[in-house]
């Protein structure tokens, strides 16, 4: 019990360190995305252009024209992350993210058709087919692994979502080809935050809202259902709504992210375990630290991804594979067959 109080007393203290130190991080890391790029801008430049702009000045025009860029790398990277920790704590399985399981390749497909056979649509209508996507994607894969036996285990359900994932991006690619659209909306195949705008943001942020509000309405309720099934429901908790109302945030966030950038992979994964081995196991804790964290790593993945082939860019998924892949070998090494997290 001695023991328990310390590392308990460590973890609280990591907490008020994180939440102190991320307004410095977020400013940080949206600073050097607005000075960092093809044209270097200087700091004195970018505090110019947000606070003074003059729009016959090319430098503030290309201040501004970067900031929808970082705005919406800090949001896809919080929703991403959001999914993945919510998807963990609810399957208690170490590898549910929505890469993983397929959610984002559902919600490609669905854009994919959208952009094809519904020429001309609007911002509303992608974020439409986005969701819809997502939502598919979920429940072809968690429905299958409710079916197999031990299916929410580590490996099966990674299994499942590879292949169901799998099918839905050939099914993409397929379709992109027969219809010679590959070129236009190779966009959400290889996703890059420059491409996003103001206009565009604007009509995702109610979405945004809705999926934070439902995740941070079941956080502590996704803690006691960490800790097992049968625990949960001793303690007189409602599990389907619980599993229902943080599924339903998920399936928001990640069509939303899919809408905005295309996929982009392993955020979901990283994060949240990271997060959990700072602060511990309370979702109330882990899903504002999630959300704040995640954005601020796809913000820096977007920084390195303009510097790593200078003056070229790099594609964010191919930045955020280079972690994300060591770390999930990482996760089956040492985590093998084990399913709580």
């Amino acid at each position: 019990m001695d023991s328990v109080i310390p590392v308990q007393s460590k973890r609280q203290r990591r907490l008020t360190w994180l939440l102190l130190l991320s307004p410095i991080l977020i400013v940080a890391v949206m600073l050097a995305s607005l000075m960092i790029g093809v044209q270097q801008i200087s700091l004195q430049t970018v505090f110019e252009a947000l606070f003074h702009f003059d729009k016959e000045n090319l430098s503030h025009t290309i201040v501004l024209s970067r900031l929808p860029r970082v705005l919406g790398a800090l949001l896809i990277g919080a929703s991403l992350a959001l999914s993945g920790a919510l998807m963990q704590g609810v399957t208690r399985n170490y590898l549910a993210s929505p890469s993983i399981t397929g959610v984002l390749d559902g919600s490609a497909l669905l854009v994919t058709i959208g952009y094809i056979f519904f020429s001309g649509l609007s911002s509303w209508g992608l974020i439409l087919f986005s969701l819809i996507g997502s939502a598919l994607g979920t429940a072809i894969v968690f429905g299958m692994a409710s079916l197999i036996p031990n299916g929410f285990s580590p490996a099966r359900l990674g299994i499942i979502g590879l292949i169901i994932g799998t099918f839905f991006s050939s099914l993409s690619s397929i379709i992109a080809t027969y219809f010679q659209a590959s070129q236009d909306i190779s966009f959400w195949f290889n996703a890059r935050l420059d491409q996003i705008s103001l206009e565009f943001l604007g009509p995702t942020l109610p979405f945004f809202v809705l999926g934070v509000v439902l995740a941070f309405s079941v956080a502590g309720s996704v803690t006691i259902l960490a800790l097992g099934e049968e625990v949960s429901i001793s303690l007189g908790q409602k599990t389907i709504v619980v599993k229902g109302l943080a599924m339903l945030s998920v399936i928001v966030l990640t069509g939303l992210s899919v809408a905005l950038a295309g996929k982009i992979s392993f955020i979901g994964l990283i994060i949240p375990h990271i997060v959990r081995y700072l602060i511990g196991v309370d979702y109330r804790h882990i899903v504002p630290c999630s959300a704040i964290f995640g954005g601020i790593f796809l913000a820096f993945c977007d920084i390195l991804a303009r510097l790593v082939n200078f003056p070229f860019e790099t594609p964010i998924g191919v930045l955020t594979s280079l972690f994300g892949v060591p770390f999930f070998l990482y996760l089956v090494y040492t985590r093998g067959g084990k399913r709580h997290v």
